[in-house]
């Protein structure tokens, strides 16, 4: 039914995922590195993600302008992105332009420059985009909500970092950090699109086949036995108070994850879910609401956000709560599990369409299960989830002792 991918581990560790699909005109090709925020310590907090905006300032024989003008002179585009758990930096462009997308790529990871000039200025940049997600509510309260769900671990932590950390970074401090880090056990090579699979090997195996091969930074692990902070408050001077409740949950490893996806989905991910129905169609308590679930190797957790009046707070907190007691007491109806399963079977499928899709799907599958995840193999297992398996995974995950509530208010409200 889906495209099928294959997977290469090379002698020094390295793996390269193979996504070929004769029919696309495009392809996209992208390393994904096991260097996140959650590899730092608190020394170097947002190390990872510096290191991420320094890739595209340039390496030994490209000037950061010769980078972005091979890519966009293709008509492609290229983007990078910072997790807990990892970075990914990645091209999109016609298939054609497959072994410039490789070259860059690889001369990135290999030998970026950081040259001075570059990180100061990117290091002010980078604080510009702290106080701008500092600026946004809904931000803070999502920040705050990660600290009192994974208090003293690194997941509780900004992936940007702080003031404090990145002022005593240097060019050679994240240059030594990359060596570290950017290691070929820790690298997934993904390529996904229309390309000629022999020949794209050879253009990996020739740039990044060669590195000696070392261990992969190792993350602390959380203690699940460790309690939340139940309650964090911040007053702000807007005109909503902005809410983020949320549970500390199993990892991404756990089989009941794709139950956790169904009832996820049921619960807050659509405009027909529960709580957008309940909180805002209903009752008219908030205009955006919403439920996450994140997934991290060893835990995770799910949360709802949503902006509020300051006057009906508590009626909306308490819609919530209505809505999160009805699901661990009875299980969905029979239409409702299929309505939602089929726009979850609807939806992947629209999206494993485009080659960078798929370039996602098997980089972090790989990256997070060490194999191949076939689409099919996805698909069937969502489709398996039974109105009790998403009664069970609620009332699981739902539990009182990892509820975890942060509030963002109103100066001089209460």
């Amino acid at each position: 039914m889906f495209p099928e991918a294959s997977l290469e581990t090379l002698p020094n560790g390295l793996r390269i995922v193979f996504a070929q699909d004769d029919h696309a005109e495009s392809v996209s090709f992208g390393l994904f590195v096991a260097s996140g925020s959650r590899h730092e310590g608190a020394a170097d907090a947002g190390a990872s993600h510096f290191i991420e905006h320094m890739l595209f300032k340039g390496t030994r024989k490209r000037s950061a302008l010769a980078i972005s003008s091979a890519i966009e002179g293709r008509g492609g585009n290229f983007n990078a992105w910072t997790s807990e758990e990892g970075t990914c930096f990645f091209a999109y462009l016609p298939y054609d332009g497959i072994s410039v997308a490789v070259d860059i790529l690889c001369d990135m990871y290999l030998h970026a420059a950081i040259p001075p000039a570059e990180f100061a200025r990117e290091r002010r940049v980078i604080l510009e985009e702290i106080k701008m997600y500092g600026d946004e509510p809904d931000s803070v309260a999502s920040e705050n909500l990660s600290k009192q769900l994974f208090p003293g671990n690194a997941l509780g932590l900004p992936i940007a970092g702080g003031e404090k950390t990145l002022s005593k970074m240097t060019p050679a401090y994240l240059r030594r950090y990359m060596r570290r880090a950017y290691v070929p056990s820790a690298t997934v090579a993904v390529l996904a699109g229309r390309f000629d699979t022999s020949a794209a090997r050879r253009m990996v195996v020739s740039r990044l086949g060669r590195m000696s091969a070392m261990g992969p930074l190792v993350p602390t692990p959380v203690d699940m036995s460790s309690a939340v902070v139940p309650e964090m408050r911040e007053t702000r001077d807007i005109q909503q108070v902005q809410l983020a409740l949320g549970y500390r949950i199993f990892g991404a490893l756990d089989a009941r994850r794709h139950a956790a996806t169904v009832f996820d989905t049921l619960m807050g991910r659509t405009m027909s879910s529960r709580l957008f129905q309940s909180v805002r169609e209903r009752r008219g308590l908030s205009y955006d609401i919403r439920s996450q679930l994140q997934l991290f190797g060893d835990c995770g957790g799910w949360c709802v956000t949503a902006g509020l009046d300051v006057s009906r707070t508590g009626k909306a907190l308490a819609a919530i709560d209505t809505e999160i007691d009805r699901i661990r007491q009875r299980k969905p109806s029979a239409a409702e599990l299929r309505r939602t399963k089929d726009y979850l079977l609807g939806s992947f499928r629209l999206g494993f369409e485009h080659p960078r899709t798929r370039l996602f799907y098997f980089g972090l599958g790989v990256q997070t299960y060490g194999r191949i995840v076939p689409a099919d193999e996805t698909v069937e297992r969502i489709m398996a989830v039974t109105a009790d398996d998403v009664q069970d995974v609620a009332q699981e995950m739902l539990q009182d002792r990892n509820r975890a509530v942060s509030w963002v208010t109103p100066k001089e409200k209460t």
